[in-house]
């Protein structure tokens, strides 16, 4: 298990061009630092659970969870490095201590998991029970990363979430899908590529 109580820093950042970024949570302590791999859509709903979760413990503890990231644990630094990958991230679980004031987020490895089947000349399954699946990539109990922090740090966190989710490709105003640099086939337009709005 890769822990942290709490990390040093504690952050989501990218690597690549926009429309080509992979993104990784990164944890460091020390010089012990922990790179994990998620899907945009995964930062854009650990951001909005983990605010919803501070506003929620903030109703009933309003002196303990600040109402937005304290100016002073602002961080726009980039990632650690070197970047290296210890998992790609699937289920992920936030909860909060209230003994220790503080968030708890662990994350775990994605669980790939392939289906074995016996399929005749058409492709067509020869028997339905006799599917069987194979779990690929088994986590280990070494391969979770659990994170505490307090409450400020998890609103520097969200903040910082939400603007390098901001940094990616501009939405079409049209369809609201990304534009890449030379434009995109807009489908509110029947195909015809539309451009930045001048």
């Amino acid at each position: 298990m890769h822990a942290f109580d709490p990390p040093e820093r504690f952050v989501v950042g990218t690597v690549g061009e926009p429309g080509a970024r992979t993104f990784f949570l990164q944890a460091r302590e020390g010089a012990r630092v922990v790179s994990v791999a998620l899907e945009k859509q995964q930062v854009t709903v650990l951001a909005e659970r983990l605010d919803e979760l501070l506003d929620e413990v903030m109703k009933s503890a309003p002196a303990v969870v600040p109402a937005v990231a304290p100016f002073e644990l602002d961080d726009n630094g980039p990632l650690e490095q070197p970047i290296e990958e210890e998992f790609r991230a699937g289920t992920m679980t936030l909860a909060w201590d209230p003994d220790e004031d503080k968030v708890v987020l662990e994350v775990f490895p994605i669980n790939e998991t392939e289906i074995i089947a016996e399929v005749d000349e058409t492709g067509a399954l020869v028997d339905e029970d006799a599917v069987a699946a194979i779990e690929l990539d088994e986590p280990e109990p070494d391969e979770v990363l659990l994170v505490r922090i307090a409450p400020r740090n998890a609103r520097a966190f969200v903040k910082r979430a939400e603007a390098v989710l901001g940094a990616g490709r501009p939405n079409c105003p049209f369809c609201g899908n990304p534009i890449d640099p030379d434009g995109h086939l807009c489908v509110r337009a029947n195909g015809f590529k539309r451009r930045d709005p001048v």
